[in-house]
């Protein structure tokens, strides 16, 4: 790509003492505002050491995720955008590239250092341009108290059943409250859908074969695979104490910080916080994903999450690109990972972690094989969103509103109306997709040509 040619260029001519004298200002747009100190006192600081002629600001939306994503296109918009752009995955950033906001960084040499699914996240739906480089993925499991555990005698649960006998001592004992799971509030919807039904579900559905085969119309909704990690979160609700419905997200977290509940369905994002949180009060460990029987395969959400990407209408190129090259080395990946726990490096560099509960969630991976959000590639191009159904649907299945059969179907009739794999009456040959469409040249470029066919097959039934 010419701009990265003139950019080496460029490079090239101030190595020989053509730089300007000023140091160049670049900022990075983001909706972590959380990671504000670790910005500040760790990562930049370790960039600008080695580019001293680049000054970096990390300035996040203070107002978090959901004001993020509605302002960002707007600075982009009006010229008043950072330089860099911290990514979300899939469409939301498809969208932005696809205006011209993002820049095509398919031709950077850095991105040899992720393998193809992690840069899937974002990459047009045929594979061929890449627009921001991959920077952490997240996980989700179980956080427990270990004193709770160990007044009782229970083992760390590795099936359904070892889960639900952990939660029926600990219910029959009565120090604890056995599961800390708020059903008040769309937020506490949204994450028990992420951190319930996204979270076990792999398991049920064996990850990325599940996933793919709902994409290609083989598997439904309404499929006792994708219906019993619904089943489960009902059965949950009996485990979180008289008024555990009522609670919202961040009171049921305060319940496990406080040593009042034992167990807490943990996504990684949230780790720093409950550190902080508990601060040394009882000691803590996790658990993946309990699999359904003794000798299954495990599954785990491991969600690639976060990118970073270069604003087009940056006047400052050079300077951005150089710190994407930064983003995409090792002592970026180490660095980001000892300061956020729970942000996983993409990279495929093998990266030191310092925090204990941080590495026994990467150790998952060595024994479990990894899957993404099953319904953001492709099933989120609608209005409410499959990911967003998922959320009023798992409100409506804890808090008893819906049965999980009900709850399934429902989903399973919106996806119906508007997503061609899986309508009952499948499209003529004339009005399907061409090979290059989100329908065949799906972007998980690991499954490849074999996939694509896979799913043109399916529509040719």
């Amino acid at each position: 790509m010419k701009l990265f040619i003139a950019i080496a260029a460029l490079t090239a001519s101030a190595a020989n003492g053509q730089a300007t004298d000023a140091p160049t200002a670049i900022c990075i747009e983001s909706w972590r505002y959380q990671d504000q100190a670790s910005w500040d006192s760790t990562l930049i600081p370790a960039f600008e050491a080695k580019h001293p002629n680049i000054k970096v600001t990390f300035a996040p939306n203070l107002d978090g995720s959901a004001a993020y994503y509605d302002q960002l296109p707007k600075q982009l918009a009006n010229g008043t955008a950072c330089d860099l752009i911290t990514a979300r995955p899939f469409d939301t950033s498809l969208e932005l590239f696809n205006k011209g906001y993002l820049e095509d960084v398919t031709d950077m040499p850095v991105l040899d250092n992720f393998s193809k699914t992690a840069k899937t996240a974002w990459q047009t739906d045929d594979g061929a341009i890449t627009f921001a480089v991959p920077m952490a993925s997240v996980i989700t499991g179980f956080i427990y108290n270990k004193d709770a555990f160990d007044a009782l005698a229970i083992e760390t649960p590795e099936t359904q059943d070892d889960f639900y006998a952990a939660l029926d001592k600990l219910k029959e004992d009565g120090t604890f409250i056995p599961l800390a799971m708020g059903g008040a509030g769309d937020f506490a919807h949204a994450y028990g859908s992420e951190k319930g039904f996204m979270s076990i579900g792999p398991n049920y559905w064996k990850g990325e074969e599940g996933r793919l085969a709902l994409l290609d119309g083989s598997e439904k909704l309404t499929d006792e695979q994708w219906v019993d990690p619904w089943r489960q979160l009902l059965k949950w609700a009996s485990y979180t104490g008289d008024n555990g419905m009522s609670l919202t997200q961040e009171e049921s977290m305060e319940l496990f910080m406080s040593g009042t509940a034992a167990v807490y369905p943990v996504g990684s994002w949230e780790l720093r916080d409950l550190e902080d949180g508990v601060n040394g009060t009882f000691p803590m460990g996790v658990f993946k994903p309990p699999v359904p029987a003794e000798g299954n395969q495990c599954y785990i959400q491991d969600h690639i999450d976060m990118a970073m990407a270069m604003n087009a209408a940056s006047p400052h190129k050079e300077a951005a690109q150089t710190f994407l090259d930064w983003v995409g080395s090792e002592e970026f990946s180490t660095l980001y990972a000892n300061e956020l726990p729970g942000f996983f490096p993409l990279s495929t560099f093998k990266v030191s972690v310092d925090d204990k509960l941080q590495n026994d969630m990467i150790s998952w991976r060595e024994d479990c094989e990894s899957s993404i959000r099953p319904f953001f590639q492709f099933l989120d191009r609608h209005d409410p969103t499959t990911t967003a159904q998922s959320f009023t649907a798992c409100g409506e299945v804890i808090n008893g509103v819906k049965s999980p059969e009900e709850a399934a179907a429902e989903m399973q009739a919106v996806l119906e109306t508007w997503y061609e794999p899986q309508m009952a009456t499948k499209p003529s040959p004339s009005t399907m997709p061409s090979p290059s469409s989100a329908f065949t040249a799906v972007a998980f470029k690991g499954f490849g040509t074999t996939f694509a066919a896979a799913i043109l097959a399916a529509l040719l039934e």
